[in-house]
């Protein structure tokens, strides 16, 4: 083998993108395992930048099978909008596999997700409107649109007359929308099968070789920890279980497939949309960490939310994935901070202190962060590429980070090049 997860342990947005861009050169496959085109991987290549929704980050490197599995769900005009812009840029994707067993996003599907969001109002969970939640229930339901329902006419049909029909209610607002003519639907879809065909296969079957043939597999997730639909900070999440756990379901292997746990922190915190975000800053502090470090919404261009690190979360995080390696991004937006404040414990309203992440959601979206301080360092530390160019403060950083939770830190970012890397030598296990 082996097989290495690689997840977000905080709100999303860590950068997961370019480690696993950097992971895949000695790797045989990347196989993202949940959530839609409501994530956003970004990789800085030779100064060009690319953004991905749904095409696994391993894309860029040729000759990798790049395998998007029956956990994700997959709006098929975005995802050949990102076939055809790769081959625009040259960027080879003969090896993109999509797993026949992967949901659809359909257009009623984006359309009930903006439609709840507005009745929300003020309490709005803060979702893309994508179409990924109503996509999920639907999964759930057994009402769900199948990849491999593209390549048989009858069943496309019979199946999205079948999921509509309980959804006349709730659609009636856009009941003369021509998206929801069923001819015109099934048309539409059955275009994109002819699309997608050559690359649609049994893709846990295309895992289970590479790892019986001791090739590297990593399974790449979307999102992050914090927004898991079970372990998260509930509803203020996503439609999918973004947690290690999660890539055997998604991928379709087993447990004992998986042997390292790589999870990415960003050296501060940032989280997009609603819900408790505790460690947030609403100061200039908060301003200058956005601006600094480009804190824009890959896939929505909202702004993120920013604070400090939340080491009490990042505990969190640590243990339901039980990781085996830290990769801490974002390490050069920090420079010229002094102090450096990360969170080490909440109090609560009532005075109550917390060391662990509550479960429960009253305490959380009262708690408030107890800090400790280090040492900020000033400079630009974007061309260090070992830890010994790193200045002396931000060593101790790094090291105060890996001690309270317990995890060796094995790859540094230190800015956003596909470059700006440094490798500790530090492997899971």
């Amino acid at each position: 083998m082996p097989g290495i997860v690689i997840i977000g342990t905080q709100w999303g947005d860590e950068g997961k993108g370019k480690i696993v861009d950097l992971l895949a050169r000695d790797a045989a496959m990347v196989v993202r395992f949940q959530g839609g085109n409501n994530a956003g991987h970004t990789i800085v290549r030779d100064g060009e930048e690319f953004k991905f929704h749904l095409i696994p980050s391993g894309i860029l490197h040729p000759g990798k099978t790049c395998v998007i599995g029956n956990g994700v769900v997959v709006d098929p005009s975005v995802l050949i909008g990102e076939l055809d812009g790769l081959r625009r840029r040259r960027v080879d994707v003969g090896g993109l596999r999509l797993s026949a067993n992967a949901h659809l996003i359909m257009p009623y599907h984006v359309m009930l997700d903006t439609a709840g969001e507005a009745k929300l109002g003020k309490l709005e969970i803060g979702t893309t409107k994508r179409g990924i939640g109503p996509c999920y229930a639907d999964k759930s339901a057994r009402l769900g649109i199948r990849v491999q329902d593209l390549l048989d006419p009858k069943i496309l049909r019979k199946k999205i007359a079948a999921a509509l029909e309980p959804k006349q209610q709730l659609l009636r607002p856009f009941a003369r929308d021509p998206k929801l003519d069923l001819h015109a639907m099934t048309e539409e879809y059955l275009s994109y099968g002819h699309r997608l065909e050559p690359h649609i296969a049994d893709t846990s079957r295309l895992c289970w070789d590479a790892l019986d043939s001791d090739q590297t597999v990593l399974f790449e997730g979307a999102q992050a920890a914090m927004l898991d639909l079970d372990h998260g900070t509930y509803p203020f999440v996503t439609s999918s279980n973004p947690i290690a756990g999660a890539a055997c379901v998604g991928a379709g292997v087993g447990p004992t497939d998986i042997d390292e746990v790589w999870g990415v922190c960003k050296a501060y915190a940032t989280r997009v949309g609603a819900g408790p975000f505790p460690s947030e800053l609403t100061d200039e502090v908060g301003v200058h960490l956005r601006d600094r470090g480009h804190e824009f919404g890959t896939t929505t261009g909202r702004e993120r939310r920013c604070g400090w690190l939340d080491l009490v979360a990042l505990r969190y995080a640590t243990r339901l994935n039980r990781l085996s390696t830290l990769a801490i991004t974002k390490l050069d937006v920090l420079s010229g901070l002094d102090p450096l404040r990360v969170a080490v414990r909440y109090r609560g309203s009532e005075g109550a202190v917390f060391e662990e992440f509550p479960y429960h959601q009253s305490i959380l979206h009262s708690a408030k962060p107890e800090y400790e301080d280090y040492p900020g360092w000033e400079g630009d530390i974007s061309g260090c590429r070992s830890e010994a160019d790193l200045p002396a403060e931000a060593r101790d950083y790094l090291a105060a980070i890996s001690d309270n939770v317990g995890v060796a830190v094995g790859v540094i970012g230190v800015g956003p090049g596909r470059e700006q890397v440094i490798s500790t030598g530090v492997r899971a296990g």
